[in-house]
C-alpha cells in the first residue's frame, strides 16, 4: 500500500488538436511516457494523487477519453481541479461520467484507509514568485494580452482569498482518527524559501503532513524546489518536473 503523485497530465485524447507536442521535445508522446512509468511502479492496491490540469477538454464529454485512459492504469486515483480543467463543472454532472477508480476532491475530503486527502486549486499570489527558477518559453497557444488581462490581474487576490476559504473548508473535514493527512493544491501553497504563507498556515493548523501540487513547468536544469517546513513536506509533482514518472509520497 503506497501513495504516489503526478500532476499536470494535460491529456488530449478527446481533443487531439491540443497535443502537448508543441511545447517541446520532452512533451512528445508524454502520455506514453507516463503510462510506461506508472505501470512499472504502481500496483492495484496503491493510491495515486493527481493535483490538477488533467485534461485539455472544455466539456465533461470531451474529457471522458482522458478519464478512461487514467481508469485503465493501476491504482485508486484522486483528482483535483487545475486552472486548465475547464471541463470540470458541477460534481453532480461529472459523477455520471467518472470511471469507478477515480475520485474527486472539491470542497470535501477523500478517505482511503487511514489516510485523508483534502485541498483546493489555489491561485497566483503576490506572496511569492518562481520566475527566477523557470526557463520561459513562448506558448504557441497563448492569446495576445489585452484589457481583459489587466482586469484579471485585479481579480487575482480576490480569487486567491476565495481559494483560501475553500482550503479551510476542505481541511476542516479531516476525520480525527486518520493517521496521515495529505493536502493537494494545484498552485504552490508556499514560496521556494519555505517561509510561512497564508496557505501554509492553514496546512499547519490542520495537521497536514504532506502537501503535493503542480502547475510549475520548465524548471531550470539542476534546480530542486521545496522540502519540509514546520512539519509539512511540500512536494512539486508537475509531470515534466518529474520526467513523467510518478513520485512516491508515502
Amino acid at each position: 500500500m503506497r501513495i504516489w503523485a503526478i500532476a499536470d497530465l494535460h491529456l488530449s485524447f478527446g481533443t487531439p488538436n491540443k497535443s502537448m507536442d508543441v511545447f517541446g521535445p520532452e512533451w512528445e508522446k508524454h502520455a506514453d511516457q507516463i503510462a510506461e512509468s506508472w505501470k512499472s511502479l504502481i500496483h492495484a492496491e496503491d493510491l495515486v494523487l493527481i493535483p490538477g490540469d488533467i485534461s485539455w477538454a472544455m466539456r465533461p464529454e470531451e474529457a471522458l477519453p482522458d478519464l478512461e485512459w487514467i481508469e485503465k492504469l493501476p491504482g485508486t486515483k484522486v483528482l483535483l481541479k487545475g486552472n486548465h480543467d475547464f471541463w470540470w463543472g458541477s460534481l453532480k454532472k461529472i459523477a455520471t461520467l467518472l470511471p469507478p477508480s477515480l475520485h474527486l476532491v472539491q470542497n470535501n475530503v477523500f478517505r482511503w484507509k487511514d489516510v485523508a486527502i483534502g485541498g483546493t486549486r489555489l491561485w497566483d499570489s503576490e506572496e511569492y514568485s518562481f520566475n527566477s527558477f523557470i526557463e520561459f518559453r513562448e506558448n504557441p497557444r497563448q492569446k495576445k494580452s489585452g484589457p481583459e488581462d489587466a482586469a484579471q490581474e485585479d481579480l487575482s487576490e480576490k480569487i486567491f482569498e476565495r481559494e483560501l476559504l475553500r482550503l479551510e473548508m476542505s481541511l476542516s473535514q479531516f476525520p480525527t482518527d486518520v493517521k496521515v493527512r495529505i493536502a493537494m493544491t494545484h498552485y504552490p501553497p508556499i514560496g521556494s524559501n519555505l517561509e510561512p504563507s497564508r496557505a501554509s498556515q492553514i496546512l499547519e493548523k490542520h495537521g497536514v503532513g504532506i502537501c503535493v501540487f503542480g502547475h510549475l513547468h520548465n524548471i531550470k536544469a539542476g534546480i530542486s524546489l521545496f522540502g519540509e517546513a514546520r512539519g509539512v513536506r511540500y512536494v512539486l509533482a508537475s509531470a515534466d518536473y518529474l520526467r513523467f514518472k510518478p513520485i512516491l509520497l508515502f
